[in-house]
């Protein structure tokens, strides 16, 4: 993936979770996604930081949102790997976050690994 690319996927990334609509924020995710966050068991009261599979995923980013209503992503920067992006943004309470995602053939997330400060 080029820069521009992978700027123009960052910004749609971050698009769809500022909307808050669960099936967009889900186009980006393959469906034997693994999310690895700190933030599962503080913003969905879950045991464990990572989970593995759409569904799975999908019900925690669910109880999340709920739980952040006035979320709102702001891009900072995004770096190129092999088969792999790293955005750094702002998250939710003032955290700044990296987030390092894995990309399958497809364009689709298959593995995510957040950090936040």
């Amino acid at each position: 993936m080029e820069q521009k690319e992978a700027l123009a996927f960052a910004n749609e990334w971050v698009n769809a979770w500022n909307s808050c609509d669960l099936d967009r924020i889900l186009t980006h995710y393959s469906d034997d996604i693994e999310v690895s966050t700190p933030m599962i068991k503080m913003a969905a009261d879950m045991e464990g930081n990572s989970l593995k599979g759409k569904k799975a995923v999908a019900e925690y980013w669910e109880t999340a949102l709920r739980k952040l209503p006035a979320l709102e992503f702001k891009l900072y920067d995004v770096a190129v790997g092999s088969n792999s992006v790293a955005l750094y943004y702002e998250a939710v309470m003032g955290k700044k976050a990296i987030e390092v995602m894995f990309l399958n053939e497809q364009g689709k997330i298959e593995k995510m690994i957040a950090h936040y400060t």
